[in-house]
């Protein structure tokens, strides 16, 4: 029942376009094609030109009767199609219709390898038994009003000024636009507090300083008694009304973070586990291509690692609408389905009641012409990204993942927001696909990006670490494909540079989730 293409069951090189389910009444080109093209493969004429991506009626489809895509139901007829007719967003209808939740039916408990063949890579070991992939000094703002202090201190340790510490990745500043003007208590404040801390105590950070304005809401003081934290040699605090404002703050913070230096170059890498890596799984600029290449090839990536004990976060639960019943069926348990089903239900009933939001069908622009119809063929590929094993805890957004091998946190949709939640959890590292082209980083953790095909690949080679078109062109299958992405897990985590990182992506994409109200 894996929603992935049987690689025996078409030559992609040698098509126009393919069938990626013998259950399903569309076809997707692979190509561009001008109207009349007849397709031998199926014997199908097209109606109109076509754009790489988009669908094709494989037979005729009756009004309101189900679209297929991998054996899943996307949608449903807007009128009586025609084999042959291109479909798009404007003839595919989105609607509610009901899925059967079989809890924990197809659970199967993870092969693990054997001890001697479990592979290794170079990280940070740190005091709390985690490990990094990156060696960071974090200065972190407790509200906006600090931000740019936080900034200025960051941004006067220039790599130049870094040379004499080759352990040390960067100082990196963290800001955000709230902390204050917010609910005092409740969800709002707790998340923010687990999404600070998470990133003071973060397994790629060696040190951090966290600076505060004074009068603000999120005080430091509370966020430390939140998260259990306090003050010591490698994590220190700066309140702008106590030391006497911006300059006088800036010039303090630089001294301690000079202070912090030596000791964080100190630090080396060394040889560990690979059960020590957690991985935060995102997609943005999704296309057709992302269900075909890049998120099937990075889902068998991840049925490797967690064979090996490491750790996949998938996120995004709007982005899972419509297929979380293939979640709910790999829970280990009935309470971590119930958990799943809790947070979509709480998006579709509470949060995005009456909102124009992708939950509610309408996807963006970018995914649209790349031909995605509504949100149920985009949460189809994005759920790929999780691979096949069980799904072993579901957590709330930002909280500190302890579990072992795939689970879930509760994010948007939103790329920053969703991936700054997975770092504040503990990701060590993101894989990030993308099929328009998304130009993204996440200091303190390195962020690889799959290209789904190779004409973005090509197009946008700067921004690209890994070409997941080479399944569109026929030259790797998904298992192949998979086990090049598994490879490359282990060289960045071991210190390789992303292209995000060559780039210094990642100075301004924290963005913790604002859920409540600005007062």
């Amino acid at each position: 029942d894996e929603v992935y293409m049987d690689k025996k069951q078409i030559n992609i090189n040698a098509s126009k376009a393919v069938l990626l389910n013998d259950a399903d009444n569309i076809v997707i080109a692979i190509n561009n094609m001008e109207a009349y093209q007849h397709l031998d493969d199926f014997d199908i004429t097209l109606d109109s030109p076509i754009l790489s991506g988009q669908k094709i009626a494989r037979l005729d489809i009756a009004k309101d009767s189900p679209i297929y895509k991998y054996g899943t139901i996307i949608g449903f007829a807007d009128t009586d199609l025609l084999k042959g007719q291109v479909l798009t967003n404007s003839n595919v209808v989105f609607k509610e219709f009901g899925r059967e939740h079989e809890y924990c039916s197809k659970y199967v408990p993870t092969r693990f390898v054997n001890s001697s063949s479990e592979r290794t890579f170079s990280g940070f070991k740190r005091s709390d038994g985690r490990v990094g992939t990156r060696n960071f000094i974090a200065v972190v703002s407790t509200v906006n009003c600090s931000a740019t202090v936080v900034h200025e201190i960051a941004s006067y340790f220039t790599p130049e000024k870094l040379t004499n510490y080759p352990n040390v990745d960067g100082v990196a500043a963290f800001s955000h636009s709230t902390g204050c003007g917010m609910e005092l208590s409740g969800e709002p404040m707790n998340l923010l507090n687990r999404t600070l801390g998470g990133y003071i105590s973060h397994p790629n950070v060696a040190s951090s300083l966290v600076v505060g304005l004074g009068c603000e809401r999120c005080q430091v003081g509370g966020l430390f008694s939140h998260q259990g934290l306090s003050e010591n040699e490698n994590l220190k605090t700066l309140v702008m009304q106590e030391n006497g404002g911006t300059t006088a703050t800036i010039k303090e913070g630089i001294k301690i973070v000079e202070g912090m230096l030596e000791k964080a170059n100190g630090i080396f890498r060394e040889e560990v586990p690979l059960s020590n890596l957690m991985v935060g799984l995102q997609c943005g600029g999704s296309d057709a291509f992302s269900s075909i290449s890049a998120n099937p090839s990075l889902g068998k990536a991840v049925d490797i690692l967690v064979s090996h004990g490491g750790t996949a976060i998938l996120s995004e639960t709007p982005e899972i609408y419509g297929v979380e019943n293939t979640l709910t069926a790999r829970a280990v348990n009935s309470s971590v389905a119930e958990k799943l089903l809790d947070r979509v239900n709480w998006w579709k009933n509470v949060y995005a009641v009456g909102r124009d939001v992708q939950i509610n069908g309408i996807v963006s622009p970018g995914n649209q012409k790349g031909g995605l119809a509504n949100i149920l063929e985009k949460s189809l590929g994005s759920a790929m990204k999780g691979g096949t094993t069980g799904l072993m805890e579901v957590y709330n957004y930002a909280d500190r993942i302890n579990e072992k091998g795939f689970v879930f946190m509760d994010t948007p949709g939103f790329d920053p927001v969703s991936a700054t939640g997975q770092i504040a959890g503990g990701a060590n590292l993101i894989a990030f696909t993308t099929g328009r082209g998304s130009c993204f980083g996440a200091k303190p953790t390195p962020s690889i990006k799959l290209a789904t095909n190779s004409s973005l690949y090509k197009k946008m080679y700067e921004d690209m670490d890994i070409n997941c078109g080479l399944v569109i062109d026929g030259d790797k299958d998904i298992e192949e494909m998979g086990k090049i992405i598994f490879e490359e897990f282990i060289s960045f985590a071991s210190g390789k540079k992303t292209k995000s990182e060559i780039l210094n992506l990642g100075r301004h994409e924290f963005a913790p989730w604002q859920i409540g109200i600005t007062g």
